[in-house]
């Protein structure tokens, strides 16, 4: 793709990312998305991305791609010796630093806020394979009981890990744009890291046959 049609894409995007966080992903059109972008032709989100759909999915991957990175670093460093809290910190500390790096206003962490519990988008997002929020490599080395029971509950408690994180993330990121904001991203990461793990090691008081089900592969 040129670098023209590659400014157009990412153009696009940010005007969706701005409009769907401030008022709300099914109130938004394309027409409004491209009109927003500084763009006359209403038809651009169909060039550039095919369907609504495909223009979300590329909005996730995007983000994906940046904490993907990083959190790739942080695992090829890790020993041998590999602790829960390690694996935690690999996981989330990728995603505020990206987050940090955006111009402020930003809006990215509200808009996967919304990724995470909108019905409409999280249909799509079940369309594709693996978890789109980045977090999935904690489901599978979070060391497990080998009772079945407690298996069944730290994989539940690993599929809330992202609604807490792009909850905290996003209030964040909100009250930074109010300049309201105490401390920084990364204090926001390590509050996070601390209340996973806690998250993950409480101990399991009762066995019940409900769990409660993560809303589908969502997001980092």
């Amino acid at each position: 793709m040129s670098k023209h049609g590659d400014r157009a894409r990412q153009a696009l995007m940010d005007s969706a990312e701005e409009l769907f966080a401030r008022h709300g992903i099914d109130a938004v059109s394309n027409r409004r998305i491209t009109e927003h972008a500084g763009t006359a032709n209403h038809s651009a989100v169909a060039y550039h991305f095919g369907t609504r759909d495909q223009l979300i999915l590329a909005m996730v991957d995007r983000h994906l791609s940046a904490t993907g990175e990083r959190r790739a670093q942080r695992l090829a460093a890790l020993g041998d010796d590999v602790g829960l809290r390690d694996l935690v910190a690999a996981g989330i500390l990728p995603v505020v630093e990206v987050l940090a790096a955006l111009p402020v206003p930003s809006w990215r962490a509200r808009f996967l806020r919304q990724a995470r519990s909108v019905p409409s988008v999280v249909a799509v997002l079940a369309t594709r394979a693996g978890h789109p929020d980045g977090l999935e490599f904690l489901a599978r080395h979070t060391p497990l009981s080998t009772d079945e029971g407690s298996r069944k509950v730290m994989q539940a408690r690993v599929g809330i890990v992202s609604h807490l994180v792009f909850g905290v993330c996003a209030e964040y990121e909100a009250r930074v744009e109010d300049d309201d904001e105490e401390g920084t991203w990364l204090d926001v990461g390590y509050f996070l890291v601390d209340s996973v793990v806690g998250l993950l090691t409480a101990p399991v008081t009762h066995r019940s046959s409900y769990l409660p089900r993560s809303s589908v592969p969502g997001l980092v």
